[in-house]
């Protein structure tokens, strides 16, 4: 019950900054009145939104889409690569240099190769959020598979036990509130893949609503897709976060109040 006291307060302090916020800058527009291509009041966004509904609901829909896609196959592959790496000496050597390298690279570099390749459907837009979002996964899954208890992988080998029923029983249970805390920052990182394919090559999309309304001056509508960005990415975030606490209700990080209440 104080869990969720405190979660709910949480909550409550996070919106009364956002109204606050809000109306600030409402008051600020109307004070100094600014050319409205240069900051739209927010009530000049919400009549913005309030205008094309089906629009913007509907090129979110697409982003989502392709944000998921990309993030699901980042996690698929980021497990089975850091599977390998843990396991395999000279995957470790040859895998995991090359993806520190292909990090390193800017994504948007990236875009209009996978374009070439993909063409300007929705692949290459999957592809580079796969690109983003797969190195988070991979390094805290490295982290979580050898975190393992030592004792329990001794135990286990003393009990004969196979290599796939130690990673399934004991590294895998183990790595995933490291798994997880990746999955938090690879969702985030997806949603940006996406928006930069949608940049370079999209015809739908949030990221290609944003780039339509530039060419326009159509500064309401691009703040309303900023918005809609802000809220999805939000929202992906949350998600992760509610599936780490019905996974790994048993985690130190999931008991109790935080201990920077009695810091």
């Amino acid at each position: 019950m104080l869990k969720l006291w405190n979660r709910a307060d949480r909550a409550i302090s996070a919106l009364m900054m956002l109204v606050v916020s809000i109306a600030l800058w409402e008051i600020g527009c109307r004070l100094f009145d600014p050319p409205e291509f240069v900051l739209p009041a927010p009530s000049a966004i919400a009549a913005e939104m309030l205008h094309s509904p089906m629009y913007f609901l509907r090129e979110t829909g697409y982003t989502l889409a392709t944000t998921a896609a990309g993030f699901a196959l980042a996690v698929v592959l980021g497990v089975a690569m850091a599977v390998g790496i843990v396991y395999s000496t000279w995957l470790e050597r040859t895998l995991y240099t090359f993806l520190v390298a292909l990090n390193s690279v800017p994504k948007v570099a990236l875009a209009p190769v996978f374009v070439i390749w993909m063409g300007t459907g929705s692949k290459p837009k999957i592809a580079i959020a796969l690109t983003i979002a797969v190195f988070a996964i991979v390094i805290d899954a490295v982290l979580g598979l050898r975190s393992a208890d030592p004792e329990l992988l001794a135990l286990a080998r003393t009990a004969r036990a196979s290599r796939l029923q130690i990673l399934t029983k004991i590294q895998l249970p183990s790595a995933l509130p490291s798994l997880f805390a990746g999955m938090k920052v690879a969702i985030s990182f997806s949603l940006v893949g996406t928006i930069v394919g949608e940049f370079v090559a999209g015809d739908t999309g949030i990221g290609h609503a944003i780039l339509l309304a530039e060419g326009m001056f159509q500064t309401p509508r691009m703040f309303v897709g900023v918005v809609i960005l802000g809220v999805l990415g939000t929202l992906l975030f949350y998600t992760i976060d509610f599936l780490e606490r019905l996974c790994v209700p048993w985690h130190v990080s999931q008991r109790g109040t935080s201990l920077a209440r009695y810091a």
